[in-house]
């Protein structure tokens, strides 16, 4: 499965974070804005408290981006990658970090027909260039994205999910086509919380983002319909009016 990274309506570049943990909640989301947007996320804490079988259900409603980051030994990988395949997801990730075997029995794990979309995460919205000081990574966060997402191309991913400040260092190393799935987009008006880099939806579409990730700037306004609708506002007038 693929997805252009051209010709993408203002709707099918947006994915909705649905990052509830009661099952109702997470329906009545996928209900209410799954036919206005093109994804829907399932992360870590709607999965570990409803399951797999929530993904099925919620991609009744709109494609689903199962968003676990699995990141382990080759084999625990591949099996869970498999698994997760199988739960009716459209889009599954990987962290980058676990390196090139890791990353290529993932890939080795969607290779029929029809199987979902695999991209790998290069650094976390919340790691910026203090947070690595804490941690045995050498480099500037731009630059270790960069190296990341030609590993996880050279892989055989379909693409990477990173920071909208990483997406000139990617799209110059990756090229056009591959696809870029971003994390840390802020809305007019929106407060970036826990997102250390994070970027307008016009800014990110202008570095070359494809899909924009967008969670609490919407489910949480006071008017997420509203919310919404000055979203897909926002995003047609960057893309000019497209």
């Amino acid at each position: 499965m693929s997805v252009p990274s051209t010709n993408l309506s203002p709707a099918e570049r947006v994915c909705l974070a649905l990052d509830f943990s009661d099952r109702s909640e997470i329906l009545a989301a996928a209900r209410r804005f799954g036919p206005r947007v093109g994804w829907l996320k399932i992360g870590l804490e709607a999965f570990v408290s409803e399951g797999p079988g929530l993904v099925a259900e919620v991609a009744r409603h709109a494609r689903v981006f199962l968003d676990l980051k699995f990141h382990d030994i080759p084999s625990t990988v591949a099996r869970a990658v498999a698994a997760a395949g199988r739960s009716g997801a459209s889009m599954i990730n990987v962290h980058a970090l676990g390196g090139r075997a890791m990353l290529r029995a993932a890939r080795e794990a969607l290779a029929e027909p029809g199987a979902p979309m695999l991209v790998a995460v290069t650094l976390l919205t919340s790691i910026d260039a203090a947070a690595l000081a804490d941690l045995p990574i050498a480099g500037h966060p731009e630059g270790i994205a960069r190296r990341l997402a030609v590993l996880a191309r050279e892989c055989g991913t379909n693409g990477v999910v990173c920071s909208p400040i990483d997406l000139p260092a990617v799209r110059g190393a990756c090229g056009p086509e591959f696809l870029t799935v971003v994390p840390g987009i802020r809305p007019a008006g929106a407060q970036p919380l826990d997102q250390k880099r994070h970027a307008s939806p016009a800014a990110a579409l202008a570095a070359g983002a494809d899909i924009l990730v967008v969670g609490r700037p919407i489910t949480a306004a006071e008017d997420p319909d509203a919310a919404l609708v000055a979203l897909l506002e926002e995003i047609e007038s960057a893309l000019g009016g497209a």
